[in-house]
Order: structure tokens, then sequence, then C-alpha cells
């Protein structure tokens, strides 16, 4: 631990520490607690993405807080110097050893478990001696296979604590405990033993009962829950890495007046390079030569392209929509826009709390209960005089019988059938976590371009002069836009070209800023603002001033057309809203939640499509980091924050929400960052996602309930010493159909949109 100092992330006094062995949400809390009272340190630990977010004063060195976390009984290390790439540091990939150790870990006990619990249950099957066989396929899965689980509940037992990994760990090491010692020291061993089956109840005394079954069935059953969990978890970090892979790859710098392609990683602070049309800006920097459109959408969430000139500032990873662009580097790698918007994801991951799972919260009671009846069970019988033999039976049975096989199948077959029918909705669900999290959402955060509205320009209105022909102005306008790059004027050659056939252009020139002309039909047309006719002396008539401001009132982007001397009319462009918005606010409102529009548009723009939708509360202009703190802002005030959005500027406030939901129609970046994904980019799914949600999260609850219920209804004849083999396998079959058949009823989940 000498290196440490020097590794350090962010500041001498700031870390980031890679936590190891948490199994559970109260882990993190524990290990956060440890921290936390440490003099000068204030630490954040989050389970899901495995990290640790530590502030610590100069007494306090990074080897204190490792020591710390492995005094708690976990693992901690700092994270490997992350790797230069494109705009910024690249995480390392994930790893995928501790994925591929559990997944072999799962695939071993199956196969060594069915044939153990398929000799148990069908006497039929029972040949002679077949109970060694049952051992020794049984023996590897509860040692081996569950030893996750038993070092997880030493864990928690050092620190008084119980968690399901408890529960799991204590029941199938009783069981195989007993089943051994039922096959070396009792009458379990003998050649010709079987187990005949009867659900009569009887009192014995263990000698003759194994239940390896038991142990080896629920260890995988577990196990196959913590793999699709653990395959869930481990894309924590994909939302950074393809964050960082939306900047360009390689640019043209002008070096002694040539032009020379080299990866960005190679370009430095002051560099010239050249941006063509349709390329991306490899870096944040200031236009010297040309002027252009540059489409900031992803990141700004301003929907009308952003016109650009010498003296402005760009931003990498943006587009340039026209002209050719001479920029000078101004920010590089770490320092770019890009970059801090991927740390402020990997900030707004590593402070969102994961829910704690309910079957830990369950068996933080449950075990200390169970175990006090077993002490009691055997108290019981020593004191009656039953003898050590019976009580022990017993005591363990009372142990064996607590711990539920459906527990294993609670969650995952609910959450499998559940992700089944969402996927048939274009609904797709990450994990339970997100599921915990819809059940207490009060408040909906939706973004405005590409979520509540299309995200493209549109020409929406055609306004000619009074005594002027709209098909005419529509036509000869479209035609001249057609030969233009500018989106806006793609949406106006788009609406003109669905009249018919756009007539061909010549003398077509481009006036930076202002739009463009050319003739057509013989005619010499301009289409642009209002500046560009004044210019170059045509008539504006004043019912054709008022329009355009007008439109521009309502949120929409006005542009005049003229030929002949005057202007004969006013195209409104707009970035419409989608069909299914309103109904979709109006199912939000229905759920009980409160919508709220946020927007780095402008005010006038995000009110006109707040009044068009039906949402009252409007935070319009603001930044990326500006969205996260609008998110916080909001959890401050008491709120449960569900957010819904589809750029890379929405990703951080996605993943800082306590519910983020992402329009699959987005960005890779806002999908990875998200709970839940709407594939179907359309609004109502989120209205969908949240009912099947808490529909699936209910029947999860169910489950757990009736996981639990069957066995614990037994334990009074384990604690009676009438616990037959059968009846304690017939309790856990039984709850595990009727989980199973609980789950399956999410297959009847209907979309409301």
């Amino acid at each position: 631990m000498t290196s440490v100092g020097n590794r350090l992330q962010v500041a001498p006094n700031q870390i980031e520490l890679s936590i190891g062995g948490m199994t559970c949400a109260s882990c993190a809390s524990r290990i956060e607690k440890k921290l936390n009272r440490m003099d000068g340190v204030t630490a954040t630990v989050n389970y899901a993405t495995e990290k640790a977010s530590v502030t610590f004063s100069d007494d306090v060195t990074p080897a204190d807080l490792i020591m710390t976390v492995e005094r708690t009984g976990y693992t901690a290390q700092l994270p490997t110097p992350p790797q230069s790439s494109g705009d910024g540091p690249v995480e390392a990939a994930p790893a995928v050893d501790e994925l591929r150790g559990l997944r072999t870990r799962l695939w071993v006990s199956l196969v060594l478990s069915v044939p153990v619990v398929a000799m148990a249950m069908v006497p039929a099957w029972q040949f002679t001696n077949w109970q060694w066989l049952s051992l020794t396929l049984a023996a590897p899965v509860v040692v081996w296979g569950a030893l996750p689980f038993h070092k997880a509940a030493w864990t928690n037992l050092r620190h008084g604590a119980a968690t399901m990994d408890t529960l799991i760990s204590m029941g199938t090491l009783a069981a195989f405990t007993w089943s051994v010692w039922a096959l070396f020291f009792g009458t379990a061993g003998t050649p010709g033993m079987t187990h005949p089956f009867s659900l009569d109840i009887a009192r014995t005394d263990g000698a003759g009962n194994i239940y390896l079954e038991a142990a080896a069935g629920v260890t995988t059953f577990i196990l196959a829950g913590r793999y699709f969990e653990a395959r869930s978890k481990r894309r924590a970090g994909a939302a950074l890495r393809a964050l960082l892979e939306l900047g360009a790859k390689d640019v043209a710098v002008l070096r002694n007046g040539v032009e020379t392609r080299i990866p960005v990683a190679e370009l430095t602070v002051g560099d010239w390079f050249v941006v063509r049309p349709g390329e991306k800006i490899a870096t944040d920097g200031v236009v010297e030569e040309g002027s252009s459109a540059v489409d900031a959408s992803m990141l700004t969430g301003e929907s009308v392209p952003v016109e650009v000139g010498p003296g402005d500032a760009v931003v990498g990873a943006t587009v340039n929509a026209g002209g050719r662009l001479v920029v000078r580097a101004t920010r590089v790698g770490a320092d770019t826009q890009l970059a801090q918007m991927a740390k402020l994801v990997e900030q707004a991951q590593t402070g969102k709390a994961a829910v704690q799972r309910l079957a830990d919260r369950i068996s933080g009671v449950f075990v200390p209960i169970v175990i006090a009846l077993a002490v009691g069970t055997l108290g019981w019988w020593v004191g009656a005089g039953a003898g050590l033999t019976a009580a022990f039976t017993a005591a363990v049975a009372v142990l064996i019988i607590a711990c539920p096989c459906a527990l294993g199948l609670a969650t995952p077959t609910a959450l499998l059938v559940g992700t089944g029918r969402g996927a048939q909705l274009g609904i797709l669900i990450k994990g339970s976590e997100a599921l915990e999290s819809t059940r207490r959402i009060d408040t909906v955060v939706l973004d405005k371009t590409g979520t509540v509205t299309t995200g493209k320009m549109t020409l929406v209105d055609v306004l000619p002069a009074s005594g002027q022909d709209a098909d005419e102005l529509l036509r000869l306008a479209g035609a001249l836009e057609a030969a233009s790059e500018h989106p806006i004027a793609q949406a106006i050659a788009a609406g003109a070209s669905r009249a018919g056939a756009l007539a061909p252009v010549t003398g077509f020139a481009n006036v930076e800023g202002l739009g463009v002309t050319g003739t057509v039909e013989g005619r010499e047309v301009l289409v642009g603002r209002l500046r560009l006719l004044r210019e170059r002396g045509l008539d504006v008539p004043q019912e054709l001033e008022q329009a355009a401001t007008a439109a521009e009132a309502d949120g929409r982007t006005a542009v005049l057309a003229g030929w002949d001397g005057k202007a004969h009319g006013v195209l409104a462009v707009a970035d419409v809203v989608k069909p299914t918005s309103r109904a979709a606010v109006a199912g939000l409102r229905a759920l009980g939640l409160t919508p709220v529009l946020l927007t780095g548009d402008n005010t006038t723009v995000a009110k006109a499509v707040a009044a068009e939708v039906g949402i009252g509360q409007v935070i319009a202009e603001v930044l990326p980091a500006d969205k996260v703190d609008v998110v916080k802002r909001l959890q401050a005030e008491g709120r449960v924050v569900a957010m819904v959005g589809d750029g890379i500027n929405d990703a951080a406030a996605l993943a800082q929400a306590d519910l983020g939901l992402a329009m699959g129609t987005g960005t890779d970046v806002a999908i990875e960052a998200s709970d839940l994904t709407l594939v179907r980019g359309d609004l109502t799914a989120a209205v969908d996602a949240i009912r099947l949600s808490r529909r699936t999260l209910a029947i999860i609850k169910g489950n757990l309930f009736w996981a639990f219920a069957y066995n614990v209804a037994a334990l009074p004849l384990a604690a009676a010493g009438l616990l037959n083999p059968m009846i304690a396998g017939a309790a856990m079959a039984f709850s595990s159909v009727f989980v199973v058949a609980n789950s399956l009823r999410l297959r009847g989940f209907r979309a409301v949109s």
C-alpha cells in the first residue's frame, strides 16, 4: 500500500474505492457507517456499482480507509488508473471473472442437484445405497456451491446482522450436517433405506431421515437468482463507456496549413482542426474560420441547431450540420464537457442508494426468531427428558424447515415473467431494485426533446401573405431549401415534397447565419430570417412580421420566403409534440404522479409544449449538470423522483433519479444509465412501465409471503418432533409451485396504451 497516495482520482482528500464482498444493500450501509465513524471522513457506498466515494481530512490516508473496510469484513482497493481514449478517461472493462465464476458455480450445482432432488422425491428411483450417491453429489453443492452464502453469513454474524444469506447458510448447513450424522451414525446409511411417500405425522428420532435434496435444491435456486441479479448489476459501468465512445475517434488537424489525420487522443490545446459537414466536433474549442449550424441537441436538449461563426465556442461530440469549420481546441481529454458529463453520471450512480432486498429485510426479523425457536425447542425436549437425540432432531428440523426453497424463486420468477411480458410491450426492466423504487415514486420529470416531442424539426404551418397562394409559397421555398443541409431547411423541404416532386434549383448560395438564395422556376427566391430579406431590399408586409412574431411566441421557428421584390409568406417549423404525449401525461397523473417538464430548450418553447400536453410545472434552459441538480433538489424536498429522457444530456439525471426511464429511440448512454428502457419510444410506455413494475413488485411480495408461509406453518410440527421428511419436502414443493404459478399471472398484464 505504499503507492496508494499517488493514485488518487480526484483530489488529495477525495477518493473512490472499489469494494468487494458485498452481497446486499445492508452490506453497503454497514461499510458506509464504519467509514463515516472515522474522524474527518464522509463516505457514500453504493451496492449496485460496488464503489465508495470518500472525502477525508489530511489526518486520514487511503490506507486507513482500506483498513477500515477490511476490518468490517470486506475488501477495498483503489481503482486502476483510467486509460485515455478520445475525449477522456475510459474505465477499464468491467470484470467478467466474477460473473463467469458465478455462472460456473450455478451450472455445476444444477447438474449435481437435479439427481439428488429426483431421487429424494421419487421413491421408485431410490435404489440400494442411493443415499450415498446423494451425499456424494450434494456435498460439493452445499460446501462449494453455497460458499458465497456461508462467507456472507459469517461476515453478517460478526456484525450481529442477519440477512437472506444467513438464512440460506443456516438452513443448508443444518440439513446437510444432520444428513451426514444420520448416514454415518444413524440408520439412514443402511442399505435398502428409502423415504416412502408418506405425509403421516409421526414422532421420529431423525436417525433415518436425510435432507440432502433440501440443502442442494435451495443452494441451486438461490444461486440462479444471484446470477441473474449479478448479470444485471454488471452493466453499471456501461453508461460511462457508451458516453465516452460518443466522441470522434480521429480528427483532421491543421499543421503548417496541411490537414493531417490523427487520433483524437493526440490532440492538444491550441491545435487547429477541420470539421466538415456531418462530422462530429472532436473536442471543445472556438471557431476560427467558417460558419455553420451545429446540432447540439444530445448535449443541450436544444431542438433548434445552433448557428456558430468565428469566435463562437463549440462542444466536442456535437455534430456539424452545415458548412466547413476550422476550430481551435481549448479543452482536451478529461477537461472536455463530454468527460465532465461522464463524471456526472458516475457520481450520480455512486450516490444513488440501492434498495435493500425485501428478502433481506424479512430475513433480518425471521432469522433471529427461528434461531430462538430452535434453541427453545432443544431446551424444551432436553428438559422434558426426551433424550439428546430426539431434542437435537426437533431443533435441527426447525432450522431445516425454516429455509424455504421458494425463497430463491420468489424474486427471480416474478422478475423473469414480468420482464418477459414487459419485453412484449416494449419495456425492458433491468433489475429488482428498479421495481422496488416504483412503489414510492410521486414525481416524474420529463425531458422535452425526443421524449415529449419527436426530437425532429417538422413543418407545422404555412402562412401566406394576403392574396398569395400557399401552395406556391411552399413549392418554391421547399425546392430552394432542399439544396440546404440545415435541419430547418430539411423540415421545410420534407413538408413541400409531400405535395409532389420539387423543382430544380440553380445558383444556390448559403448566406451565413441568415438563410439561402437561389433560382427556382425562373424566380430569384430568398428563404431565411427577416434581416436577410430586408438586406436584399425585399418589402416585408406588417402582417408577415406579426405572423412571424406570433409563431415564435408559440415556440416555433419562423422562416420568411420572398421573390420578385417582396416577402410572400412565413413558414413555421417546430419540434412537434408526439401524438400520444398528452394521453401519457394524463395517465401519469392517474397513477398519482406529478409531472414536471425539464429541458435545456428556451422557456417560450418549453411552456408552449407543457401547455399542449397538460404539464403545470416547467423548468427550462438548464445544462446537463443543472438537470442533476434539479433532480437532487426535488429529492431534497422529500419527493421520490422518476426521470424520463433520451439524450446524452439526460444520462446523469437518469442515474441520479430514484427511477430512470430511457426512451429506446434515444442514445445508448441514456439507456445504459436508466433502470427501465421504453423500447418503442412512446411516452405512454412510461405509464405501462410503472404499472407493470408495481404489479411485478406486488407479485414478488406475495411470493415472499407464501415462500415463508408454507414453511412457517410446518414449524410447530418440527418443534414437536413430528416432522416427516416428506412433509418438509412437500412444504417446499408446494411453496415453489405456488410461487411459480403466482408469477405466471403477470403474463395476463395488459397495456392501457
